[in-house]
């Protein structure tokens, strides 16, 4: 595609509107309604979720992981606390999170601080996983390098074997967190690019902030 083609590609948006008249004060409830109709929409993974972390220096990184759960306290997922993420988050707890659902025009996104769940909470999703999903979590040193693709299956079908009839241990470098949100904004495509952006910010434990934002 040439520049000038990629230039001209965009959309108008028509679907919905965002109104402070008809949001949920509270955001995770708003989340909620938003994420069940995504669900209901039949999209394809609408827990799929950009998750941005960044360096002790601010240098950003960002990849696609999965939403595994949320409540009043935040958004959860879980991965390899050794992976590139999990060492940045160790450095610097602060992350976002970006939802974008294209067939609703809609995006969300959330900014906060990035805490380890528990341990027994780790343990409870982990065994909760396909055997082959728990495997593979012991099988990937992720964001290493590799010599090649043989030596991940040859780890899987070692462990297969070892662990054909026993239980899968959860290994200690692995498990969730939680994205406890200071910031969530709800975005609502609109037509000639006056998109609505209602956002939410945190003023105390309990309480949020109700704001519009210009497009």
């Amino acid at each position: 595609m040439n520049q000038e083609d990629l230039q001209n590609l965009r959309r108008d948006y028509s679907l919905a509107q965002l109104s402070e008249k008809t949001v949920n004060s509270n955001p995770i409830k708003q989340f909620d309604t938003w994420f069940n109709e995504a669900i209901e929409a039949k999209l394809h993974e609408p827990n799929a979720m950009t998750l941005a972390t960044a360096t002790h220096d601010g240098r950003p990184s960002a990849r696609i992981v999965l939403l595994k759960g949320y409540n009043d306290n935040g958004f959860m997922f879980y991965t390899n606390y050794l992976s590139r993420k999990g060492k940045e988050i160790t450095k610097n707890p602060l992350g976002a999170i970006t939802f974008f659902w294209g067939e609703l025009e809609r995006q969300v996104r959330i900014e906060g601080t990035i805490e380890k769940m528990s341990k027994e909470e780790s343990e409870r999703y982990f065994h909760s996983r396909p055997k082959m999903s728990q495997l593979g979590a012991l099988v990937s040193p992720q964001s290493q390098e590799i010599a090649g693709r043989e030596v991940l299956e040859n780890k899987m079908a070692e462990l297969e074997a070892e662990y054909a009839d026993k239980t899968i241990p959860k290994p200690s470098f692995w498990g969730g967190y939680i994205l406890k949100p200071r910031m969530i904004e709800f975005w609502q495509g609109q037509r000639s690019r006056l998109h609505d952006r209602i956002v939410y910010k945190k003023i105390d434990n309990k309480n949020w902030k109700q704001v519009r934002l210009a497009p």
